[in-house]
């Protein structure tokens, strides 16, 4: 069997900032209540006129790590692309992005694993580079929050939270041994689905119902958080999946460089930096600067750390992610 590695690396956000302070134009928060409970000052949110969506973030994204992977788009073999914020219901944004990016006709993989979707979606290219079948896969991970979130002192809670934002991976094959992804690991826990859930619309309320009903004071389109709940639950996933993974390869917490959680919280990163006692240098946040983007968050962060110069060849990487479903994994790779 082959080996899978990353070849490229590319993130895009968008360039309008939204700062703590700018949400007070329209909810009752402070900075200092939304840095306090989760470590962001601030995220970036579609404006509307620059034409931005999921899709086009995504091949923006994209775009970057086919170059960086020298590659050309028609040496791509496959897409899978994460997200929890499509353009349309359907169809999914992996055939937007073959469409956008020019690309022949192959195949375009959607993969609904929301905050652990990055996670998800880079164990199916695995997968695939592993057993042959492909050679060079696209793995994107994109987010359009902003467009769905309740921008008022009701909503406030989840929506000082999310920012918009894409990233994307080249994965390919290579025959070195005890290179690129070790191995992968993932979860779920669907009993406790409502959690973190967007309940609405869906095909269970679906929409002649919704118009008939009109009700202004219905939330159920909106996102909605168990918050302290969700927290107590990440802090014991992450940790388990790191763990997990670890064990797989023989490895211990020693032999971590760089830690990438997914970005959800401050706090929750922080906690699991001091649970598996990493230096500030082998752990990477930057939800300070775009919030959380769920899907993307992860590669985003990735790619950042790369082009900081703080993840170098033979570096043992840790990619680790909880979120709705519940679900939740990790990614051991060998730089």
């Amino acid at each position: 069997m082959y080996n899978s590695k990353i070849t490229g690396l590319g993130y895009y956000v968008p360039e309008n900032v939204v700062t703590n302070n700018d949400l007070k134009e329209f909810m009752e928060t402070s900075d200092e209540w939304i840095q306090e409970r989760t470590g962001i000052k601030e995220r970036r949110w579609i404006d509307p006129k620059t034409g931005d969506t999921t899709a086009v973030m995504g091949a923006k994204a994209a775009r970057i790590a086919i170059e960086r992977a020298g590659l050309s788009k028609d040496e791509i073999d496959f897409i899978v692309f994460a997200t929890l914020s499509p353009d349309m219901y359907f169809p999914g944004g992996g055939v937007q992005i073959q469409d956008m990016l020019e690309m022949p006709t192959i195949g375009a993989l959607d993969v609904r694993n929301q905050c652990s979707g990055f996670i998800y979606a880079m164990s199916v290219a695995d997968q695939f580079i592993k057993t042959g079948m492909y050679k060079n896969i696209l793995v994107i991970g994109s987010e359009n929050h902003s467009g769905g979130l309740e921008k008022s002192t009701r909503g406030r809670n989840v929506s000082v939270i999310f920012g918009d934002g894409a990233g994307a991976a080249v994965l390919s094959r290579t025959e070195e041994k005890g290179k690129g992804i070790l191995s992968s690991h993932l979860h779920s826990e669907g009993k406790h689905a409502k959690e973190l859930v967007l309940e609405g619309p869906s095909t269970q309320r679906w929409v002649p119902e919704i118009l008939e009903n009109n009700d202004p004071d219905d939330t159920s389109y909106y996102p909605y958080m168990n918050g302290q709940f969700v927290f107590k639950h990440a802090v014991g996933r992450f940790s388990e999946a790191i763990v997990e993974g670890l064990k797989a390869n023989n490895l211990e917490k020693e032999d971590i460089d760089m830690l990438i959680p997914h970005q959800a919280n401050l706090r929750i990163a922080q906690f699991i930096q001091k649970k598996f006692q990493l230096s500030d240098d082998n752990v990477y946040n930057n939800i300070m600067k775009y919030g959380n983007t769920t899907a993307a968050s992860v590669i985003i962060a990735l790619t950042e750390a790369w082009e900081l110069g703080k993840i170098k060849e033979n570096d043992l990487v840790v990619l680790a992610a909880f979120g709705s479903g519940f679900t939740w994994g990790s990614v051991i790779i060998k730089w």
